[in-house]
């Protein structure tokens, strides 16, 4: 694939950043695509290695081998349409996909892999650049009604390839705007809304019904004034309103730290931060501010999520940020031989890590100090790892000045509400059980009744909740006609 030498001849190609000293003053997407050129020249080092890792490590399955070798041969419209064929939105994944293709690649057992990535996002932007992205119409209706409740990337894959084979589809989302976590938690600096707009707009020309402002299922009195939501829909009433519907809602419960002084004004869930500067940003008026402006501020927890609040933390001018990570530190470099091609645990360094945040690992918080009712700061100790428990290191203990405190420590469940209403099944973690299986797939315990994405599996990648959006899709066709031509 690509040219037969390319990868002896050619080296990895990084896109471009603009300079963390500009970027941090706003909150544009500050990432430039590989021009043409380069993306070609990237497209050149793809090996002929005859069997494709990169697949393996996709949980999309992209063709990335074929797209590869059309970029390089510079037939970009036919790269466009193999890409599209596995994945509903690589300009999300070309953007925040952490790259597990990248890990698999082949090249990278001894040398730096293919920009898979990048590639996929010159490809997509280009596909918008030039007018290839158009609407998939079905050229025949089947009479089948479905609903899908959540309009995150696993609700948007799914109800665009479930119009796509011909059904009513129904999105339903409890916010004023589609898009989940797309457009509520990941910042904009790293992904720009308006990729989330025009996709619903061709959702909608697709023939996809968007209801905004709705929240499904049978939720607390004050559930519709904390949503901002301005109309309530029964489990029983879409039930018996359509012939399928999929539950493709997120894992929304963040994980707490009840530790003494948890009740301190200043501690907040990342979940209750991220979202307001995004609603700013798009000219919502935000209620009761949290605000990192001239603050000391600490991120507990080393993830994704902890990462874009020291993003966003660093925009809102905080006088200091510091990230916690109860785990041990990664080393520099994965051992190859061993973890090839697997996912490998290293340190990771993002972008908003570089824009300036110190990194403190091994460490867990004890408590929460303050005065009057206010967070001044918090106690942490030193821990390690013993026979698989984290014990704490005595005389490692210091007092941290803190005036907010942001917890990123994951999502350990959907909201029960819904599940609870539509009366779900649910595993051992509070997830929707419905199984892969190829046959019967995704489908609850309730007749009729499916769950895929974070609702189904837990808190996971915007990749995986695109496959499980497209899988379902197929799994509800299968159920509604007998067959189903969808791609799984």
């Amino acid at each position: 694939m690509g040219k037969i030498t390319g990868f002896l001849e050619f080296e990895r190609l990084e896109e471009r950043y603009d300079s963390a000293a500009d970027r941090v003053l706003n909150y544009k997407e500050f990432v430039h695509a590989l021009d043409p050129a380069q993306a070609r020249q990237q497209g050149a080092r793809c090996m002929d290695c005859g069997t494709p890792f990169c697949h393996h490590g996709c949980p999309v399955n992209n063709l990335i081998p074929d797209f590869n070798d059309l970029v390089y041969s510079d037939d970009w419209q036919h790269a466009l349409s193999v890409l599209h064929s596995t994945n509903n939105f690589p300009e999300f994944t070309g953007r925040i996909c952490p790259a597990p293709c990248e890990a698999a690649c082949t090249l990278n057992i001894n040398s730096a892999p293919v920009g898979i990535k990048s590639i996929e996002h010159a490809i997509i932007d280009r596909g918008w650049d030039e007018g290839w992205v158009a609407p998939q119409i079905a050229a025949t209706k089947t009479g089948k009604r479905v609903a899908v409740v959540g309009s995150g990337p696993a609700g948007l894959a799914a109800a665009q390839q479930l119009a796509r084979a011909g059904h009513a589809v129904s999105l339903f989302e409890k916010n004023d705007r589609i898009g989940g976590l797309l457009r509520f938690g990941i910042p904009d600096f790293k992904l720009d809304k308006a990729l989330i707009d025009r996709r619903v707009e061709q959702l909608i020309a697709e023939g996809v019904t968007i209801h905004t402002n709705t929240l499904i299922g049978d939720w607390p009195q004050d559930s519709l004034v904390t949503n901002h939501a301005q109309k309530q829909i029964s489990a029983d009433e879409l039930r018996a309103q359509f012939d399928a519907v999929l539950l493709t809602g997120g894992a929304e419960q963040s994980r707490d730290l009840p530790v003494p002084g948890r009740a301190l004004r200043g501690v907040h869930f990342a979940m209750a931060y991220l979202p307001q500067q995004n609603q700013i940003n798009a000219g919502v008026a935000v209620d009761q501010r949290i605000h990192a402006q001239g603050k000391h501020v600490i991120v507990i927890g080393g993830g994704d999520t902890g990462s874009d609040c020291v993003g966003t933390a660093n925009r809102q001018g905080a006088a200091s940020v510091v990230q916690f990570e109860l785990m041990p530190m990664p080393p520099a470099q994965e051992n190859k031989p061993l973890t090839w091609p697997y996912w490998p645990i290293k340190l990771r360094t993002s972008s908003s890590h570089v824009e300036g945040c110190q990194r403190e690992f091994a460490i867990a918080t004890q408590e929460f100090i303050g005065e009057n009712g206010q967070l001044t700061g918090l106690k942490t100790v030193h821990v390690e790892l013993q026979q698989g428990k984290f014990v704490e290191i005595a005389g490692t203990e210091k007092i941290w000045k803190a005036d907010l405190v942001l917890l990123a420590m994951g999502f350990v469940s959907p909201v029960a509400s819904v599940l609870q209403s539509f009366g779900v099944a649910v595993d051992g973690r509070g997830n929707a059980r419905a199984s892969t299986e190829a046959v019967g797939g995704y489908a609850t315990n309730i007749e009729g009744v499916f769950a895929a994405g974070d609702m189904r599996r837990g808190q996971s990648l915007v990749v995986w909740a695109i496959r499980e959006g497209r899988q379902a899709a197929r799994a509800v066709d299968e159920f509604l006609m007998g067959r189903s031509d969808l791609p799984r």
